[in-house]
């Protein structure tokens, strides 16, 4: 019997992690009956776990078969790097197709695409969480690292990881009354709403005081290539 799709994307990503073979669960996911996939991701929990996992661990896989193909990013975001369902899905689909929920990464977040591919609609989330945004890595030095997600545990996870994340990216300098920003602030503004959204957000991490009002500046992304980037976390038994 086939393991549940949350399960199918953490076994990748740990396999990925742990240097195990990876072709069985890369096959089980590429064939996976789309109403299992869909019964199997029925709440948003469950929907970011395995979308986030997978995005993590298709990037690993990529980027381990072929590092050239980061020479250019536009095709390595846009190219199918796994198949999920029998559906060949790239970075950017899982990202701002399915997570992001369509909402158009040249627009800082504010715009939905136009009419979009049905299997996207169907297993998109219910609503954006701009948490994702430090949970998911691209191979790049500025991503955050890559972590095992699970639906039961994940609003605390991204949690962790979104406070991880700013602590070694934000300045904030209460003289000059400025703040120093991850990019991804600039780049997907509209998936926290406006700027007293991102300060509001920032606060909510201990980044910024209470009536802090700074203006925002925002880091240079390193796109320096940097894979195999993982969280610190205990091994799986047997290991």
């Amino acid at each position: 019997m086939t393991a549940a799709p949350v399960a199918l994307a953490e076994q990748l990503l740990r396999a990925v992690r742990y240097d195990e073979a990876t072709a069985a669960t890369v096959e089980a996911l590429a064939t996976l009956d789309e109403t299992a996939l869909t019964t199997g991701l029925e709440t948003d929990e469950q929907r970011c776990a395995f979308w986030i996992n997978l995005y993590n661990a298709a990037t690993q896989l990529a980027l381990a078969a072929d590092p050239t193909r980061y020479e250019s990013r536009r095709t390595f975001f846009s190219t199918p790097v796994c198949t999920v369902a029998g559906r060949a899905l790239s970075l950017d689909d899982i990202e701002h197709g399915i997570l992001r929920r369509g909402y158009s990464k040249l627009t800082l977040g504010y715009l939905r695409l136009p009419p979009r591919n049905g299997f996207l609609n169907r297993h998109e989330l219910t609503a954006r969480d701009p948490r994702i945004h430090f949970a998911l890595n691209c191979g790049a030095e500025s991503c955050p690292p890559v972590a095992a997600y699970t639906p039961a545990a994940i609003d605390r996870q991204l949690d962790w990881a979104t406070e991880g994340y700013l602590e070694t990216t934000v300045d904030y300098d209460p003289a000059a009354g400025t703040a120093l920003v991850p990019r991804v602030f600039l780049w997907f503004r509209g998936d926290w709403g406006r700027k007293p959204d991102i300060l509001a957000f920032l606060r909510r991490y201990d980044q910024l005081p209470p009536a802090a009002t700074p203006r925002l500046s925002y880091r240079e992304w390193d796109w320096s290539l940097a894979p195999e980037k993982f969280a610190d976390e205990n091994p799986p038994p047997g290991q």
